[in-house]
């Protein structure tokens, strides 16, 4: 595939953005990553093309409200290709999501090594999406197939003028909220026999400890910087930016080493669901 010339980290994050053909748009986040951690890229082109209200996709699948969304079980074939193929949604939008961050804040005063964090996110967010992807097709399905819920890019259209909202709802909830659920699904997988998804999941869960621990890096930098307590802010925040309420059970081992500590999240989930 041949790629469009990209002059700029923000100009190859949009354009990735923008692209509504899959493999184009994980390549190009993939290569403006390999491009941005050999400096061959500078920041910003006056040339770069505008980000879009919401990142391009393919005319399937259906995009429908989250309540509407069907519960199957896990031990039918059909109930199989759902989980993944839910999966395969929230991590395409992952990728658009930690685009969004570098694209969107590359005028914020933070250091270098903030935009490095998140195209690391980005190409790995990009690897499970393709990981997934092959999953489906592997039994038979594709993505596109089901409907999907359109809630997730509200987060980003929510906190789009704020980097410490941003990192608040993206990383420290949405992210670290697959930390709780996936280990449960990693041994259904496996209790059902279905060993390969289940070792694709293994790979997700991995880096996505390292997805969080980015996002609390750098929200404990921003809060440092303007001498705020981390746990305090990181209530408010939530309290006025995230729409849902923070459901346990916590996986609390996991969040704690990705620096996501009980004491961020434990007392928002009696007043979200209040």
């Amino acid at each position: 595939m041949e790629l469009p010339h990209i002059e700029s980290l923000r100009g190859g994050a949009t354009a990735a953005i923008i692209a509504a053909d899959l493999d184009l748009k994980t390549a190009l986040a993939q290569e403006t990553a390999r491009r941005w951690f050999a400096r061959t890229l500078s920041m910003r082109s006056p040339r770069d093309p505008a980000l879009p209200p919401r990142p391009g996709r393919p005319e399937k699948p259906e995009l429908i409200p989250p309540k509407h969304m069907k519960k199957r079980s896990l031990h039918t074939l059909k109930g199989r290709i759902a989980l993944l193929h839910a999966l395969a949604h929230i991590e395409l939008n992952a990728v658009d999501l930690a685009l969004d961050i570098v694209a969107r804040f590359t005028t914020e005063r933070v250091p270098h090594s903030f935009f490095d964090g998140w195209m690391q996110v980005a190409f790995e967010e990009a690897k499970h999406f393709r990981l997934v992807r092959e999953r489906l097709r592997d039994l038979g399905a594709d993505y596109g197939d089901v409907p999907a819920h359109d809630g997730l890019w509200q987060a980003a259209h929510d906190t789009r003028n704020d980097l410490t909202a941003r990192l608040a709802v993206v990383p420290l909830i949405l992210e670290a909220r697959g930390l709780d659920v996936t280990p449960a699904l990693q041994a259904k997988m496996r209790e059902t026999g279905d060993h390969a998804s289940a070792e694709v999941l293994d790979i997700i869960y991995n880096d996505e400890k390292g997805h969080v621990a980015v996002g609390a890096k750098w929200f404990r930098f921003l809060c440092a910087r303007e001498k705020k307590d981390p746990a305090a802010t990181f209530k408010d925040l939530v309290r006025s930016n995230f729409r849902s309420p923070l459901k346990p059970p916590f996986n609390d081992v996991a969040r704690a080493e990705a620096g996501l500590t009980p004491s961020f999240y434990r007392s928002l989930v009696s007043v979200s669901q209040s």
